[in-house]
């Protein structure tokens, strides 16, 4: 180019000199994302082909199908938005609220707030029953707002409640729903492959997640599964979609059973990803699953109680996959943010702070897909006693990680029983 026709290019505006990036290695114990099986993270780095590719296409309807199993469901229309699961979330409401729609909303924590949110920017009208934070969404209250508002047309509530940790009874609320002739949209961000979520035997309609949860894939895609009701009820709106990318009208034409159009470019190596977390889920079964965030959460459990840590959720109620705890008394001002600070720091070491009213009040460990083991429970209870320690708490050196042993000791024991009991009935 001629001197004379020379542009004036900025320079990259920094004093800084960038190189490649190369993230730490961290225990993800917060609430999300969760640490990635590196069989998820090789599939990332596969070369990239497009998104019509017949070969693509074939590996979606594999998608689809190990889906169908992570959410126990027959639905048709279950596939990985492109997107959070804050996509997911909206994609439900956007669809099936339209203005002047009134939908009844339990809110126990911050997630059932952004539920409504979403049916308010939709133009509906939000009925909100209020839970403390901590506490499960409850049927009665539920029930009574359906006969106070007998045109509520959608109930949204959340199954695990990532800010305080507590599951609601999703099978007894989606009921409460069907019997007034509602449907219902659930949020299952963190406990699919965590705790049961099963779709088809709940008559949930509408259901959305994240990838980086329970099932250990990269952020940035939501599960989602609607039922041939919830599909019905958007074909049938006289309103259009007010929302050109999450329209379900024309995304079926992509992720459909018909021969696919184009509607967007999907993130094609994170959908690579998502196929080999569900594959692993398929491998381990999603009883072992779940067994396993059980037994990993009594370990931690008992580590934290040992530490004469506290649970903010009721053991009845409380996700295993999330462990709020209380803020003990006794640290200095400060003393709180000042301890995950040094968790992060010192171990690389990452947990969950409070939010909302329960900011500064409560930590959250996280034990997530492949964050759920052994390794990660015995660093969190021996790095959060030396920090609480070095800050002047009474914390009995060893205490925690003794207790957490005799919980995964008394485990064994429980399933060589029942190992030897199921052997001896199979022998009479």
């Amino acid at each position: 180019m001629s001197a004379q026709h020379a542009l004036n290019l900025k320079p990259v505006n920094t004093t800084k000199k960038i190189t490649s990036f190369h993230p730490p290695l961290r225990a993800l114990m917060g609430p999300g994302p969760s640490e990635i099986n590196p069989r998820v993270l090789a599939q990332m780095s596969l070369p990239a082909i497009g998104y019509l590719d017949p070969i693509f296409v074939e590996m979606m309807e594999e998608l689809k199908t190990l889906l169908r199993y992570a959410y126990q469901t027959e639905n048709a229309l279950t596939f990985p938005v492109s997107g959070p699961g804050s996509v997911g979330m909206e994609a439900c409401f956007v669809n099936a609220v339209s203005p002047g729609d009134k939908v009844i909303i339990g809110r126990n924590g911050v997630f059932g707030g952004r539920m409504i949110e979403n049916v308010q920017r939709a133009g509906g009208v939000a009925v909100v029953v209020e839970d403390t934070w901590g506490e499960p969404v409850d049927p009665n209250k539920i029930e009574d707002a359906f006969k106070k508002n007998p045109d509520a047309k959608i109930l949204g509530f959340v199954h695990a409640e990532t800010s305080t940790g507590c599951q609601s009874d999703a099978k007894t609320l989606c009921a409460i729903a069907t019997k007034y002739g509602a449907l219902n949209i659930v949020d299952a961000v963190t406990s699919l492959a965590g705790t049961p979520v099963l779709v088809d035997e709940w008559g949930i309609d509408a259901i959305y997640s994240g990838s980086q949860k329970c099932l250990s894939c990269t952020p940035g895609l939501s599960p989602v599964s609607f039922s041939e009701r919830f599909v019905a009820h958007v074909k049938a709106r006289k309103e259009t979609v007010h929302s050109w990318f999450m329209d379900l009208n024309l995304v079926l034409n992509y992720w459909g059973n018909t021969n696919r159009t184009y509607h967007h470019t999907a993130p094609t190596n994170g959908l690579f990803a998502l196929h080999e977390s569900l594959l692993l889920l398929q491998e381990e079964g999603l009883e072992g699953a779940w067994a396993r965030h059980q037994r990993h959460h009594l370990a931690l459990k008992a580590g934290l109680e040992a530490m004469g840590l506290t649970y903010l959720v009721k053991e009845g109620n409380r996700l295993p996959q999330m462990n709020s705890v209380y803020v003990p008394a006794g640290l200095p001002e400060g003393g709180e943010a000042q301890v995950r600070k040094t968790l992060l720091n010192d171990f690389n070491l990452e947990i969950g702070a409070g939010l909302g009213p329960l900011a500064g009040k409560i930590w959250r460990f996280g034990l997530m897909g492949y964050s759920c083991k052994a390794e990660n429970v015995m660093l969190c209870l021996s790095a959060l006693g030396s920090v609480m320690a070095d800050m002047g708490l009474a914390v009995k050196v060893g205490g925690a990680e003794a207790a957490a042993h005799h919980a995964y000791a008394e485990l064994h024991k429980q399933a060589a029983l029942e190992m030897t009991a199921a052997k001896q009935q199979l022998a009479a």
